[in-house]
Formats: structure tokens, sequence, C-alpha cells
């Protein structure tokens, strides 16, 4: 009997033992030094894990522990009353052995042999029992640190806990959207992926806890489509025999210079801030929420030929990069400097065009798309090679080696009287669909501008855009003031009304 207490002694530490190694092992995963929170709409594609019911875990952790600790103990009072009659064997012949001389240790392997499918069958409960409480609490990442509830802090805790990220828009689930490398090609024939846009929902700084703060900021992962399953688009309209085919492009730069503001002095003069999104600045070097007709007109320019006309629109920005983090409207990550930028005047499908007046204003596209309805939206994103493919409402995922391209397209047919109007769209509209201008209005060199970025892999980056926007690419938009000298001006519709390319 002495025997038989020493081995339940035994099978009671090492139980104890496999317990502890179990919980340490719990506790090292996943407490690594905690990465920099972007909102990363890359992490919401990959499926989090299946929950293991945190609630259930925190409410038996201090029951489970007791257990660990009471375990040794109940274990080694029961022993003797309760080994069955093939555990005592062993006992009565080492006593037997005893009795005739005895027998070496080597002797008692094979009994210990046999007692370790039992210690064995003991260890996967405790195995078990360890995720749950094993004696230490487990720890949480995404818990150690609890943020404020702040779209201006989001950028600086932990990333969040894959198994408790929240993402409010249940439209299409993330293994509807490509996830894969965009080298690998996609399978089947390229199909139209779903056009809608998350429906409005409050503003990020109201949202809860960290991590339904972060995923409501977006993009969503809904937002990006792989460029090769967008089909190919009918382009622009055929220019007919009375129309003008040349063009004319004013060389500005990329706004090397750094020329940003979240001015916009169109839509909300002499309010700063009054976008709530940074704009990058080509042309004009003085423009912000103050410009006027007479101060424009008195700066200098980045443009060639002495175009001194103001071009904007909002920068994008890559999302996994920890910058901006203190921007009380969300727009969080590092500006990517667009690679190429072009600005060209073209001609109309049906006529011959005629010069801008100077400081006329225009604007295209809706930065409140998202909550506004998408009748003046006008964004259209592709990818380098892949410019037959437009899409009006997702970032396009480019394959490697290929650039993100925004094309903004101004309107053109002017009603010959008002460089602005109240809603800084009727004085100028666009063309139908066969190119044509509306009746009473005039054909003007229509301003396209083409912007080309090097962007992060992966559904990782994103407009600047009004908070409640979210980032939804359908929001994208420019502005236009035309400063140019009347001469060059005549130059642009001479360019074009003589199809040839300047």
């Amino acid at each position: 009997m002495r025997r038989s207490r020493r081995m339940a002694a035994a099978v009671s530490a090492l139980a104890v033992a496999a317990g502890g190694l179990v919980s340490a092992a719990v506790i090292g995963v996943g407490v690594g030094p905690a990465l920099a929170d972007h909102c990363d709409p890359a992490e919401a594609t990959q499926s989090p894990p299946a929950q293991q019911g945190e609630q259930d875990q925190n409410r038996n952790r201090n029951q489970d522990q007791n257990q660990d600790q009471d375990q040794p103990q109940d274990q080694e009072q029961q022993a003797p009353d309760e080994q069955s009659p093939d555990q005592q064997a062993p006992d009565e012949q080492q006593d037997e052995q005893q009795d005739n001389g005895g027998q070496d240790a080597d002797q008692q392997a094979p009994e210990q042999q046999e007692q370790a499918p039992e210690q064995q069958e003991q260890a996967p409960e405790q195995q078990e029992q360890a995720p749950q409480g094993g004696g230490a609490a487990v720890l949480d990442p995404a818990e150690s640190a609890e943020p404020e509830e702040s779209a201006s802090t989001f950028g600086r805790r932990g990333r969040p806990n894959p198994t408790r990220t929240a993402t409010p828009i249940q439209t299409p689930t993330p293994s509807e959207e490509p996830t894969e490398d965009p080298t690998e090609p996609p399978a089947g024939e390229p199909t139209e992926e779903p056009t809608g846009s998350p429906s409005p929902s409050p503003s990020p700084t109201a949202t809860g806890g960290a991590e339904e703060e972060c995923a409501d900021l977006g993009p969503f992962p809904e937002d990006f489509v792989d460029i090769r399953r967008v089909s190919p688009g009918q382009g622009d309209a055929r220019i007919g025999r009375n129309g003008s085919s040349g063009s004319f492009v004013s060389q500005c730069g990329t706004n090397r210079n750094g020329h940003n503001n979240p001015d916009n002095f169109i839509v909300a003069p002499g309010v700063s801030n009054g976008a709530h999104h940074l704009h990058d600045y080509v042309g004009n070097l003085s423009t912000d929420a103050f410009s006027t007709d007479e101060s424009l007109a008195a700066a200098d320019t980045t443009c060639r030929q002495s175009d001194k006309s103001t071009y904007f629109w909002p920068v994008l920005r890559d999302r996994k990069s920890d910058e901006n983090v203190e921007d009380p409207d969300g727009n969080v990550g590092q500006v990517l400097r667009a690679r190429s930028v072009s600005l060209q005047f073209r001609g109309n499908a049906t006529s011959d065009v005629v010069a801008m007046p100077r400081f006329l204003r225009l604007i295209t596209g809706d930065a409140k798309a998202a909550t506004n309805g998408t009748a003046n939206a006008r964004a259209a994103w592709t990818c380098s090679g892949f410019q037959n493919r437009i899409t009006p409402d997702k970032y396009p995922l480019c394959p490697r080696g290929s650039q993100v391209i925004r094309i903004l397209d101004f309107p053109s047919c002017w009603d010959g009287q008002n460089t602005d109007s109240a809603n800084h769209r009727t004085h100028v509209v666009f063309p139908d669909q066969s190119g044509a201008c509306p009746q009473g209005t005039k054909a003007v060199p229509q301003l396209r501008m083409t912007l080309t970025y090097s962007v992060p892999q992966g559904p990782s980056y994103a407009l600047d855009a009004f908070p409640e926007q979210k980032h939804n690419p359908v929001t994208d938009h420019a502005d236009f003031a035309n400063v140019m000298p009347d001469r060059l001006m005549q130059t642009v519709v001479s360019c074009i009304n003589r199809g040839r390319r300047c």
C-alpha cells in the first residue's frame, strides 16, 4: 500500500507539470510586441478562426484554477481506496518479490511502462483544461491595453485580435472578394463584382470598442476588386465628322513641392479644413481656403507656359503605414504621391470647342456620394495595362508590376455666361452619351486628369474622405479653376479644333 501511495503521488506530480507546461504555452501564444494598427482592410479578408466563447472562458477561469490546485490532493486522497485490482496487482507482486529476496530496479521497468498509458490518458485532460484556465490567465493582446474610443487614437494601439474583429457590413463575405495574389490568374471568365456601396453609418468617433471603431472607419474588403474580374467597357464616345479630335496637355508636375491642405475655396470658401480631407495641388502655388480670383492671378505656378490654373484632388494613402494617427477625421496612413499626373484638355465628339472663360470653376464627382447617392459620382478606377476595364465604385487590385490609375473627367458643356453656380454644377454640365452638349450650352475643352500610383499589394490603400464616407472609392472627385492667360487658352482651343496633339 505504501508503494501505491508513492505511485499516486508521482502521477499527481506529472499531471501538475503537464498542466503547467500547457498553461505556459498558451500564455506565450500571441503575446509578442503589439503591432501598429493601421485599420488595414487586408486583415478583414482573412476568415477569423472559430471563436472559443470568451465569456465562457472568463466565467470558467476561476473554477478551473481551483480544480487544478485541488486536483493533486484529491488524487492522493482517493488513490488508496479507488485503485482497481489491476493497479494493486503490481504492488502485491512487488511484496512477494521482496519476500523472495527482492529484485533490482531494472526489473521494475515493465511495471512503470504499464502505468505510463494511464499518465498519458490524464495528460489530454489537462491539455483540454489549460486553454480555459490551466492555473493561469490566458493573455489576449487586444485586451492588454484598451485604447481610447476615438478615431484620432486608433493608429496607436495593437492590431485587433482576429477572433474579435467586427465587420459591420454584412454584404459579400471576404471569400467572395479576390484574396489570392493578384499575380495568379483568376478562375473562370472575368465577371462583374457587386457595385453596391456601404450604407450610411455613424461617424467613427461614435463607435464602441476598439475593434468596432477600426472596422467602422473603412474601406471594407468589398470596396476592392481584382481588375481582371472587371468586364471591358465601351470607352469614350466616337468622334464624329464635325467633332474636335485634338488635345492639349498642361504640364504641371506631381506636387513634389508638397502643396497640401484640407481646404476647398470653391465649395467652402474661407473655411479652413472645409474639406475634412487632404488635397494634392498642382499648378497655382497659393491655393487655399482663402483664394480669390485676384490672389490666384498674382501667384506663381508649377505649370509650364504660365498656366496659373489650380488643379486639386484628395490624396491617396498607404493604410499600412502608421502615420497621421492624430487626424480627427480618420484619414490615417502615409500620403502616396502620384507617380505621374496628366492634365489633358480634349475636344467634343460632335462639335468644335470654344474658349473657357478665365476663372471658370469646375468640380467633378461627389465627395459625399456614399451617402448622397451616385447621381453626381464620376469616379473611374483602373490599372495600367487594363485601361479598358473601368470600375466606378471599387478600388482595383492590380497585378504585380501594374499601377493604380484614377481617371477624373470634368464637365465640358458651358452655359455661356457664368463662371460658377450655387451648386457649382449647373453652369457647366456633362455631354450626353453620344458626346453632344445639351441645347443652349457650348462645348469647352474637357479636362481629364489621369493620376497613376504605386500602391502596396492587396486591399491596403484608400482615398482621404469625409469621415461618414468610410473612404468609399465612389467618392473620388477633383476640382479645377481656370487661370490660364487668354493667349494660352486660345492655343488650347486651336490645338483641339485642328486635331493636333499639343
